[in-house]
């Protein structure tokens, strides 16, 4: 698999990173040893990226998978809601401390917004330039949902990483649309950002067309790398060879196509009700100000999703 460099930052990562959230208890749950041989699996596929983030849970999972390679030959991002000295603090000792690494490659903020978050989280910042002067964190970066927030983060040299979502339909851009985001990142790239996408599935509603949304993606030019979640070594094969081949092997696909999916609705839902209000066929309702899905009227079809302003509903 082909290694690029993640723009100014000087760090190679292979085009495929592993998204991580899918192993953890916010999805899919696996035990520890059962998650680590997953990512070793992507590992010796050639996947030398992961991404992962304090609030997913999953440090030990990837401290077990650590076990198997040459640290220095595996890149990590993480992601925290540092927005002071202490807090970023505590979650650069957690992550240190959990994954067992004496450094960290790449150190987000979370779900930034706008300029407005970025100044309200600079204490942070501040903190992580000063781990990075120390060779405890090699870059530093934000993650967004939002083209606004892409556009403030170019204003700051500082920040050296871009984690943005992209995907064909734009499903989860909470301001724009995909065109606007990729108008954004042409400019990040252009200054020497490093620019890794999330969620080019739409968090599983464009799973039905997978060659198509990875080729999409593939195909946006100031993209070095992109998150795919990953779940199972079929699934791991199925992605490595969308990358190497261009094409998931039928005997692959029919053993993914087998597995159960389902309506995942978040904790962090805030019960607004757009998703009710959207879905035709009843296939959500609220029970105590949180959406539920009712599995035997939804059809998968994912168009809650693209209503939800947190964006908690995903097809795993």
């Amino acid at each position: 698999m082909e290694n690029r460099l993640l723009g100014n930052t000087g760090i190679k990562v292979s085009e495929l990173c592993f998204g991580s959230l899918t192993i953890g208890p916010l999805q899919v749950n696996l035990d520890i040893l059962e998650g680590a041989q997953i990512i070793s699996y992507a590992f010796s596929k050639g996947i030398n990226f992961i991404d992962t983030a304090e609030i997913y849970d999953n440090y030990g999972h990837i401290k077990e998978a650590l076990k198997t390679v040459n640290r220095k030959d595996i890149v990590i991002a993480t992601k925290s809601y540092s927005y002071s000295k202490e807090t970023a603090e505590k979650s650069l000792s957690k992550a240190l401390s959990e994954l067992d690494t004496d450094y960290i490659d790449i150190f987000l903020l979370h779900e930034q917004e706008s300029k407005h978050t970025i100044r309200g989280h600079y204490e942070a910042i501040e903190y992580f330039m000063k781990a990075k002067e120390k060779g405890i964190i090699r870059a530093i970066g934000i993650s967004t949902h939002r083209v606004e927030a892409v556009l403030a983060a170019n204003q700051y040299r500082e920040i050296e990483v871009i984690h943005p979502i992209i995907n064909k339909l734009g499903i989860g851009i909470q301001d724009g649309s995909v065109d606007d985001m990729i108008a954004a990142l042409k400019i990040s790239y252009n200054i020497g950002k490093g620019i890794y996408g999330m969620k080019p599935l739409g968090g599983g509603h464009l799973i039905k067309s997978v060659e198509e949304s990875v080729d999409f993606v593939r195909n946006v030019p100031y993209l070095h790398s992109f998150a795919m979640g990953m779940q199972s070594k079929d699934e791991v094969d199925a992605n490595v060879s969308l990358i190497n081949s261009g094409y998931i092997p039928d005997d692959i696909k029919q053993r993914i196509k087998k597995k159960e999916r389902r309506l995942h609705i978040s904790d962090w839902c805030i019960g607004c009700g757009s998703c009710v209000e959207t879905c035709k066929n009843g296939g959500v309702h609220l029970v105590n100000n949180k959406a539920v899905p009712i599995m035997e009227k939804c059809v998968l079809c994912g168009y809650c999703a693209r209503k939800c302003p947190e964006f908690c509903i995903k097809v795993i």
